[in-house]
């Protein structure tokens, strides 16, 4: 018995396999029959195919005399060229009137090519059997040719390329099959067609995103009942929504961001039941949210930041069950956050309420989207403490509280050391005036060890640079300005073999310039991705940096932050360190208003990558070494209020600079200084007329009456300041408000 089963099984198999090997030598014969019967490929075909692109340069391999056997060629029983399929072949040239001839065309991709030059106006008119054209990622321009060839092409693609000019009227008058149109990423301009639905109903896309589009978006966009996505974001169009779009019925996607439409969602989008992404970020839309938006149950992104919404969020959003994505951020939004139910919501992935007016405690309810790896409330007016329960989210990796009035920080950070899958915390402005949080507690060594990112600035905390920051070996970001943390720089900062951002301005922090952070090996050795965690934030971060005028810079990815170290507005004193040479990497150095002396070193001019140098108001002394001008990439330059001495170095970048960069240093000259360097000629032992000392009978009155309107005038403004530690942090707080810092 126990034989009688595999023998069955044996028999069974062999069948099944003779049947299958049947069926396979059936195919390979008729698929012979149909090679060995169809024609050769048509002369003129052959001949317009040759002549239309430049073969030597491509990647194709066209060497047999049948031009039916070329790679990308497909042919009908008479010869003739059905489909040319050539995508990604390193194509160059223009694409030539030569391809007309391939009057039998129906399939023509020529997409992620080299191609470029304009098509010729009448261009589609001989390939009236054409169903697919796709001329994809070219760099072909000009106008839109006049018309599209037939009633048959059901797809049009002529995304990224840089066609320019509007898209005439007669362009799709004879599309009445087209289902996909794509003019995206290039610039075009005018108006959106508005007959685009008219010629043809059978629509599914049509996307006009990245042009330069401009006007309201055009009536009869509802009259596509088959359409799927609608998109034409990043161009300037003006107006409200449609009116008409809620008769597309099967529309899944709208995505309009960075436009200038304006007025409400309407109420009318709640019947569009198939809607999955509904993206209008960036715009100037106004009123509330739809009352029933809830009724939308498929909808699985909602990005609608950076517009004028407002009022309280609708119950019934958190009836958006499939939500994976919800960004609401810069709005007028308000309303106690925490009356508000997020359990329903456990496919939520990313969730960015910044910038809102919502109140109350931070929302105990939403520790139950699980799937959470987002979370930004900053920018709000939310207060309380942080809960344990926000270690349910497994998945958290950015957390963003910042520029709210939470309090314990000690607290909120024993909770979050807990949280094995946190790399971004930024807490700017909360905590107001607490201690910094250190002790045994904080130093678990399993504690913060995939975290990046940690801002704690503008909290007004008290204490020293905490000890536990030395075992966070993934920290990248370091921002602890505005503060008032007093103590040294501690050594130990440069051990971290990740970090490339440090931000310890406007404290107390007094000693010197540690040489122990020119070893940082972030600035020394070119980073690895793969060392330093996945590099991208889950959500962008926005970061105020000011060089002359407010910019608030948007960061995606953490390796885009400039390699950085700032100690502005301390009470360091000491020399640059020369070890400052090995740091090769460092984009950003500002030491600026410190008690820093001596010369400015040469080694600084090893630094190939300094994009920012400001050593302003401290009390370096010598001349401005010539070797600075080395520093090709220097934007930003600084020396103001030193003592430096000498001519500022002649023919260089240094010069391009405005006199503001060198002011404050009496005995600089040249330009672009007013004061003209003197020359001495040979032999001449008289001092130049800058030279002569400002003496009358051995009394120097021209610097005793400097001085004493320096000491009159600084103690007349600062002395207040200086007197009482808390006015010296007011001063300190001032000029926190005119540097760099974490927005959220």
């Amino acid at each position: 018995m126990s034989m009688a089963t595999p023998t069955r099984t044996m028999v069974v198999k062999p069948n099944r396999l003779t049947n299958n090997s049947y069926v396979l030598l059936f195919i390979l014969f008729i698929a012979s029959i149909i090679s060995t019967t169809h024609a050769a490929c048509s002369k003129m075909d052959q001949h317009s195919l040759l002549s239309s692109f430049d073969i030597a340069s491509s990647s194709l391999n066209w060497s047999s005399n049948d031009c039916c056997r070329w790679e990308g060629i497909i042919c009908n029983m008479a010869g003739r060229v059905t489909h040319l399929l050539l995508p990604s072949k390193r194509l160059k040239g223009v694409i030539s009137p030569s391809l007309g001839n391939l009057t039998h065309l129906s399939h023509l991709n020529l997409s992620h090519n080299i191609l470029s030059g304009h098509l010729e106006v009448g261009f589609f008119l001989s390939l009236s059997r054409l169903h697919i054209l796709d001329l994809s990622y070219n760099f072909i321009s000009g106008e839109v040719p006049l018309s599209l060839p037939s009633s048959h092409i059901r797809l049009v693609d002529l995304s990224s390329n840089q066609f320019n000019g509007t898209i005439p009227s007669s362009f799709l008058q004879r599309a009445w099959n087209l289902r996909n149109l794509n003019v995206s990423n290039n610039l075009l301009t005018g108006q959106i067609p508005s007959s685009i639905c008219f010629y043809s109903s059978s629509f599914r896309l049509l996307d006009f995103s990245h042009n330069e589009f401009s006007g309201i978006i055009p009536l009869g966009i509802g009259n596509c009942s088959k359409l799927e996505l609608f998109r034409a974001g990043f161009n300037n169009l003006l107006g409200t929504l449609p009116t008409d779009i809620h008769n597309a019925q099967a529309l899944e996607e709208i995505s309009l961001p960075s436009n200038k439409l304006s007025g409400p969602i309407g109420e009318n989008i709640s019947n569009l039941t198939n809607l999955t992404i509904l993206d209008l970020y960036l715009n100037q839309l106004s009123g509330a949210l739809p009352f029933h938006i809830g009724k939308l149950s498929r909808l699985k992104i909602i990005t609608l930041h950076f517009n004028n919404l407002e009022s309280y969020l609708p119950t019934s959003l958190m009836n958006c069950s499939s939500l994976t994505e919800l960004n609401l951020g810069y709005n007028q939004f308000e309303g106690d956050l925490s009356v508000l139910n997020f359990t329903k919501l456990t496919k939520l992935i990313k969730l960015d309420l910044m910038n809102n007016k919502f109140t109350g405690p931070l929302p105990i309810s939403v520790y139950s989207c699980k799937s959470l790896i987002a979370l930004r409330l900053s920018s709000n007016d939310l207060e309380g403490q942080l809960q344990h329960g926000i270690l349910s989210l497994k998945s958290l990796s950015f957390l963003s509280l910042s520029n709210n009035r939470l309090t314990n920080v000690t607290g909120a950070m024993n909770i979050l050391k807990d949280s094995k899958s946190l790399r971004v915390l930024l807490f700017t402005s909360n905590f107001l005036g607490e201690e910094m949080p250190d002790g045994d507690l904080m130093v678990d060594s399993s504690g913060f060890q995939n975290l990046s990112v940690l801002s704690l600035s503008r909290c007004q905390l008290t204490g020293k640079v905490p000890i536990w920051l030395s075992k966070l070996e993934k920290m990248e970001v370091l921002d602890l300005s505005s503060n008032r943390l007093v103590g040294s720089i501690p050594g130990w900062l440069g051990t971290l073999p990740s970090l490339s951002f440090l931000n310890l301005n406007n404290n107390f922090i007094s000693g010197e310039f540690p040489k122990e952070l020119c070893e940082l090996q972030a600035f020394v050795t070119k980073r690895d991705g793969t060392l330093t965690g996945h590099g991208d934030f889950e959500l962008p971060v926005y970061y105020q940096s000011i060089h002359g005028s407010a910019t608030i810079l948007q960061y995606k990815y953490i390796s885009n932050m400039p390699n950085t170290i700032r100690f502005r507005n301390n009470s360091l004193s000491s020399k640059i360190p020369l070890e400052i040479g090995k740091l090769q990497l460092l984009q950003e150095l500002d030491i600026g208003f410190n008690n820093f002396y001596g010369n400015i070193p040469n080694q600084i001019s090893n630094l190939p990558n300094l994009e920012r140098l400001d050593l302003s108001r401290n009390h370096f002394s010598g001349e401005l070494p010539a070797s600075l001008s080395s520093l090709h990439f220097l934007s930003s330059f600084s020396v103001a209020y030193n003592n430096l001495q000498g001519n500022i170095p002649l023919g260089t970048q240094l010069q391009g600079f405005n006199d503001t960069a060198f002011e404050g240093n009496p005995g600089l000259c040249g330009f672009p200084l007013p004061n003209e360097c003197q020359k001495k000629r040979p032999g001449d032992t008289t001092k130049n007329r800058e030279d002569v000392d400002d003496t009358a009978n051995g009394i120097p009155w021209l610097h005793i009456s400097v001085s004493l309107g320096f000491i009159v005038g600084f103690w007349g403004v600062c002395g207040p300041l200086a007197l009482s530690r808390s006015w010296r942090f007011a001063y300190f707080q001032f000029l926190s408000n005119i540097v760099d810092r974490f927005v959220c």
